[in-house]
């Protein structure tokens, strides 16, 4: 499958996702989940979009590597690292219910669970 695709799959995905949970959080749970799935969400949404970005600077279209490897890792290090520090305030705030937190972090897993199982299902229905 091509890259553009899949990416576009993924955001499309974790966009979806993140609506669907926000809303049943909103109609199920209290604020405090609520802004936590939320937040949890966005950051991993985030998170996706500039890894995607470091990772295309950094190769060329052939798969050449463009950037020192050094550069790579500590750019890696460094944006997990302020998500690290992100996830600490918002659950050190007391604002966000670190449960919602984890639910809203784990969009980007469904997501990849989801496209994941859709690719298989049209492989083997012969769809692909």
């Amino acid at each position: 499958m091509e890259w553009e695709a899949l990416s576009r799959r993924l955001r499309t995905g974790n966009w979806i996702t993140l609506g669907i949970l926000g809303c049943a959080s909103l109609l199920f749970m209290d604020a405090a989940f609520t802004r936590g799935v939320i937040l949890g969400g966005l950051l991993i949404i985030a998170n996706f979009n500039v890894l995607q970005r470091t990772i295309r600077r950094s190769f060329s279209p052939d798969g050449r590597m463009k950037s020192n490897k050094l550069a790579i890792v500590a750019k890696y290090y460094f944006r997990l690292a302020v998500l690290g520090i992100i996830i600490l305030i918002a659950i050190a705030s007391g604002r966000v219910s670190p449960v919602g937190l984890t639910v809203g972090l784990s969009i980007g897993v469904i997501s990849i669970v989801q496209t994941g199982i859709r690719s298989a299902w049209k492989t083997s229905s012969g769809e692909a």
